[in-house]
């Protein structure tokens, strides 16, 4: 007799009492559910202060959901170990989402061809009998040359380089004239000095009484301005022999 007890209590503790669900989201909406009928379960109890009765009624739907966690297997794990339902959910919503991928493009593969295939065949039907009524309405004329336009183009192609070398020449040209001038105003507005002015009124004094007077003041002048280094006589710059 005491034999069997101790088979039956070695089988008992073997037993497993925890209720398998597959789910642990439909678990848990199962839970709300009786959630919201026992919190009527004081409604009717009027001697109980409100706050009393709001801190029972916290603990008693707390306790509900330890007990019902404790006392499931979710797919052979505890409910702490489970995967929660949002990973749950995920997964599922993968699966069905590729699964249905998969389908809809098997089905596209097998019925668009079969669908587009006559539009194609009416479109290009179409595209032949338009091209069947083209015309050509004007027709293209040759081009002919002009000889003496060749002829015109070939001797400005010619006359070009020159062309462009006598530009250069004028515009390296027009800054030396530049310079030039410049020389020439600075000269006409430099101011003679007084011997320049004596010889310059006697020179003209010379021309307007005529040949008859005597020239001898006229070099005695220049000799003494050329004494004074207003005018100095100007020699020929000597030439260098060539080699």
């Amino acid at each position: 007799m005491a034999s069997v007890q101790c088979e039956t209590s070695a089988g008992d503790e073997n037993v497993e009492y925890r209720v398998p669900v597959s789910s642990k989201k439909q678990l848990t909406e199962q839970i709300n559910k009786f959630k919201d009928v026992l919190r009527t379960a004081l409604d009717g109890q009027t001697d109980v202060h409100e706050d009393t009765k709001r801190v029972l009624l916290q603990e008693l739907l707390a306790n509900f959901e330890a007990a019902v966690q404790l006392n499931v297997l979710v797919n052979g794990q505890p409910w702490e170990d489970a995967p929660d339902a949002e990973e749950e959910d995920e997964a599922i919503d993968l699966e069905s989402l590729l699964d249905d991928a998969i389908v809809e493009t098997t089905r596209r593969r097998l019925t668009y061809p079969k669908q587009i295939l006559p539009h194609v065949v009416h479109s290009l039907k179409a595209e032949r009998k338009l091209m069947g009524l083209y015309e050509h309405k004007v027709k293209p004329q040759e081009v002919v040359k002009d000889p003496d336009q060749e002829s015109i183009m070939r001797d400005l192609s010619a006359q070009a380089p020159g062309l462009v070398q006598s530009a250069i020449q004028m515009i390296k040209s027009v800054g030396t004239l530049q310079q030039q001038a410049e020389g020439l105003c600075e000269i006409l507005n430099m101011k003679p000095s007084h011997n320049t002015v004596e010889i310059q009124n006697l020179v003209f004094d010379a021309a307007t009484r005529g040949p008859a007077r005597s020239r001898q003041p006229i070099r005695r002048a220049l000799e003494e301005a050329a004494a004074t280094d207003c005018y100095g006589k100007k020699h020929k710059p000597e030439e260098e022999p060539q080699h």
